[in-house]
């Protein structure tokens, strides 16, 4: 028996799930804080910017959002949540091996976008505080990267259809 063999399928798929969720869930966590650690030396200055500063500082919590999607949509596919665990005890690891690689996309993609997203937040709140009018364009930017957790929120979902 092989090492990833002794693990089983079914604890690879719900790794897979957990690692999707998780990660993200990391990433925003620090990709919030990043904004909110920018956003607090702002709004100390000039507080009626704090609707404007929430918003650039939830943009890297939709990475946890997405992760959270590819962890239900997955336990789903798995049949965990219909309440038929027989057949799910003998997952064979191909198809655990299956479900984990599907769930990858959106843990990395979420961990790093949510980072990255933060830190462009973080940038994006400096325009606000010396071009308040122009605050609008960094919120474009923290869109662009907001993409390629979407793309990578579509690659899971898109894999995981396949079961």
């Amino acid at each position: 028996m092989s090492f990833v063999e002794s693990f089983g399928g079914l604890a690879l798929a719900l790794l897979g799930a957990g690692l999707a969720v998780g990660l993200s869930c990391v990433g925003s966590a620090k990709g919030t804080g990043i904004a909110g650690e920018a956003g607090t030396g702002l709004l100390c200055q000039d507080p009626s910017k704090s609707g404007k500063v929430m918003v650039l500082q939830l943009l890297p919590g939709t990475q946890g959002l997405y992760g959270m999607v590819v962890f239900f949509f997955a336990i789903a596919r798995m049949g965990l949540m219909g309440g038929e665990f027989s057949s799910l005890v003998n997952m064979d690891t191909a198809t655990g091996m299956a479900y984990f690689a599907a769930c990858l996309p959106m843990a990395l993609g979420g961990l790093l976008s949510a980072i990255a997203q933060g830190r462009v937040a973080a940038g994006s709140i400096n325009i606000l505080a010396k071009k308040p009018d122009d605050w609008s364009k960094g919120l474009l930017l923290c869109g662009i990267v907001e993409f390629y957790a979407i793309l990578s929120l579509l690659a899971s979902m898109l894999m995981l259809l396949q079961f």
